[in-house]
């Protein structure tokens, strides 16, 4: 039988402050926008005016997902292909695959 490697698949990358309340902060964001989205929702606002808040939403979490690969590439995966990783350009590529 096959030896699990879901435990080798769990990597932790250290944020510094700066980057890690970068990234919240669009989060708190968004969070507010869905909530906001939610409210629209239950006072029967107009369709047209709830989906341009959805699609405000649906940019932002893109622009999250763009900011995290690009410091995902820039520090993780060139630290792994320089450790002799092989396996990185893979897993990246993979990643694009998931997220177009």
């Amino acid at each position: 039988m096959e030896k699990c490697h879901c435990a080798e698949r769990k990597k932790l990358h250290p944020r510094d402050e700066a980057e890690k309340k970068a990234l919240i902060s669009r989060l708190n964001r968004m969070e507010g926008q869905i909530k906001g989205i939610r409210n629209m929702l239950l006072e029967d606002r107009y369709c047209v005016d709830i989906i341009t808040q959805v699609s405000s939403v649906s940019s932002a979490l893109k622009a999250f997902s763009k900011e995290l690969l690009q410091r995902h590439i820039a520090s993780c995966v060139v630290e792994e292909i320089q450790g002799g990783k092989e396996d990185a350009v893979e897993e990246l590529c993979e990643l694009i695959k998931k997220i177009m």
